[in-house]
């Protein structure tokens, strides 16, 4: 049992998806596919975490079939929403405006996260000025931190459901997703994996510029993604 929790926990969970992207990479992609699958069984889905958006993203590259990788990008995405809609209705209960968005970009436009609220300290615990925040407050931190690190994945989340329609022949979706992408790529900070991002968006634009080549056959699908 305690090997079982050990395996479950948070930075247990990114380990093992951090060593099967790696696999992945190395190119071994059933191996990689089949140790993400298992961690997805043992997750369960009974809640939405960060992590299931992850695993989700990492699953869908791993697939063989273009439509089953269209699947868990769809997953992935539809993770971060329920999270982000969570995060607006706890923001809006505890008293934080929320910024309204355009319709189909939820996630592109977020108010600042809220401050933390005070609270009293039960006897035994530090108080915050001392450095050690208390439990309630630690998990509002956490959560936080998840959003923060969602909202900075819904670029990649866009551009790979862009590049799943445009290896299935749909580029209007492709191209739909890819403005979300743009929509959301100020949530990018200026690091290598931001502008990674970035140039994959630009580099599936110009694909997109012309969906046919010379002889009518859909235009070819992108490389594999910088972040990868």
């Amino acid at each position: 049992m305690a090997k079982r929790q050990e395996e479950a926990s948070p930075d247990a969970v990114l380990t093992r998806i951090g060593q099967a992207v790696m696999l992945h990479r190395g190119g071994d992609r059933e191996e990689a596919r089949n140790r993400l699958g298992e961690l997805w069984q043992e997750l369960g889905v009974e809640d939405d975490t960060l992590h299931h958006c992850t695993l989700a993203h990492y699953l869908a590259d791993t697939q063989d079939d273009p439509a089953d990788e269209l699947a868990w990008d769809l997953r992935a995405l539809a993770v971060a929403d329920r999270l982000m809609r969570e995060h607006d209705a706890r923001a809006e209960h505890d008293g934080a405006a929320v910024e309204p968005v355009a319709e189909g970009t939820e996630h592109a436009a977020r108010s600042p996260r809220p401050p933390l609220r005070e609270q009293s300290c039960a006897p035994g615990e530090e108080s915050e000025e001392a450095g050690e925040p208390g439990e309630g407050e630690a998990a509002e931190v956490s959560r936080r931190r998840a959003v923060a690190a969602v909202r900075g994945l819904y670029p990649s989340l866009h551009l790979n459901l862009a590049a799943d329609y445009v290896k299935l022949g749909r580029p209007d979706a492709a191209r739909a997703q890819l403005d979300l992408a743009k929509a959301a790529s100020g949530a990018l900070s200026d690091d290598s994996y931001g502008k990674g991002v970035r140039a994959a968006i630009e580099r599936l634009a110009l694909r997109l510029t012309d969906t046919t080549g010379p002889s009518g056959e859909p235009a070819p699908p992108p490389g594999q993604h910088p972040w990868a």
